[in-house]
């Protein structure tokens, strides 16, 4: 499988999206802030390339404009004020980058770095390629050191210890290690420059979290390659970041907002209005409400499934769908994986979740061979919110 930090990234925040993404390919129009990234980061590639003198500021911020010019086109929800105010937000963090770091005061060895990394399984031998573009690497004057440097336009800058474990400069480092092995671990330097805050803050890494993360980077692709088996079963995970996602609309948490005024097949938006508010009413009373609530329940369910939808929204507020996965084991069989390694006393007797709690720190070939007596199923639950979202109207 052929995979990269960002298609990663948007998995673990989404696994529908990723579907749509990566292996749907349905493409859709970007926001502005993608528009302000991809401007202001080829900006800056300009800006460091010699040929065979550096640009000025005001070639830079020229390209820049050009640069927008070209793309701005392409971006969805035209909105004249927010274009202006990120277009001139733009110029504004180039001319700081640029009085704070004459590219000429940098030893810059390469600009958006192709590279590509392969990693091998080593329970399945199966090979998988990870890609991606490294925006700069410069190279130390003294001590033969190296710099990865990957610019951001976000405002939040994360804490020490969440760059300490940010995979994207895990993933850098190990192919900046690759291309170049004779540079030792302890030579290469992370940094991530936020062009809002002016600010660098950079990391390391050792071998231990190296392999683990190849370790991790595995475990993604099995779940991922479980879901495509799967008939392709990627859920959706509703987050604030779904204001700032082109799928939205087609989206089963979101699909109902959107809907048509026309009725369906089965049911209407009409019918569902009382039942959703009846539901709302009844989870606030007592427990003798419990057969109506399940009643409920169960005409929601069935249409959630006519609509394909996995949340519905009413005049009280919205109700979601979750999966929720619980896995048993047979004991017996995991007694007989664990018993020649003293391990079977510590899950007191026979208990499922202390299992889960310890598998973890077993080996990778004991997990697999416990994991290969568990079973699963899928439970679907309603989790009901009283915030009020207005319906679009199409």
């Amino acid at each position: 499988m052929r995979v990269s930090y960002s298609s990663l990234d948007t998995y673990k925040t989404c696994p529908l999206k990723f579907k749509y993404q990566e292996l749907d390919k349905i493409r859709v129009p970007k926001g502005i802030e993608a528009l302000l990234g991809s401007a202001v980061h080829a900006s800056l590639k300009y800006m460091f390339e010699r040929s065979p003198l550096y640009p000025t500021l005001d070639e830079v911020i020229d390209f820049f404009r050009n640069k927008w010019e070209e793309k701005k086109d392409s971006v969805k929800d035209k909105d004249i004020e927010k274009e202006k105010a990120f277009y001139e937000e733009g110029i504004l963090l180039l001319k700081k980058f640029y009085k704070a770091n004459p590219p000429w005061n940098f030893n810059v060895v390469d600009l958006e770095s192709r590279f590509g990394i392969e990693i091998e399984d080593p329970n399945t031998k199966e090979k998988h390629f990870l890609a991606g573009i490294i925006d700069r690497i410069d190279k130390e004057s003294e001590g033969g050191s190296y710099e990865i440097i990957d610019y951001k336009t976000a405002k939040k800058m994360p804490s020490q210890d969440i760059l300490d474990q940010n995979l994207q400069m895990s993933i850098y480092h190990l192919s900046l290690a690759k291309r170049w092995p004779q540079i030792s671990p302890k030579n290469i330097k992370l940094s991530f420059y936020f062009l809002k805050h002016g600010e660098k803050i950079s990391t390391t890494r050792s071998e231990k979290q190296l392999d683990e993360t190849k370790k991790f980077i595995l475990k993604t692709i099995n779940e991922i390659k479980d879901k495509i088996s799967d008939n392709y079963n990627f859920s959706p995970i509703p987050s604030p970041l779904c204001d700032w996602c082109g799928y939205k609309e087609m989206c089963p948490m979101w699909k109902h907002l959107y809907a048509s005024s026309e009725p369906p097949a089965i049911g209407s938006q009409k019918d569902l209005e009382p039942i959703i508010k009846e539901y709302f009413d009844l989870k606030e009373q007592n427990s003798k409400n419990t057969v109506r609530l399940n009643e409920l329940k169960t005409m929601i369910y069935g249409f959630m499934d006519e609509q394909k939808v996995e949340r519905v929204f009413g005049d009280e507020g919205y109700i979601t769908k979750s999966i929720q996965e619980r896995h048993s084991y047979d004991l017996e069989k995991v007694r007989e994986v664990l018993d020649p390694i003293n391990k079977w006393n510590e899950i007191l007797s026979a208990d499922e979740k202390k299992l889960e709690e310890i598998l973890p720190s077993f080996s990778d070939d004991i997990q697999q061979k416990i994991l290969a007596y568990r079973s699963a199923k899928q439970i679907s639950t309603l989790t009901a919110s009283r915030k009020k979202i207005n319906k679009v109207e199409k």
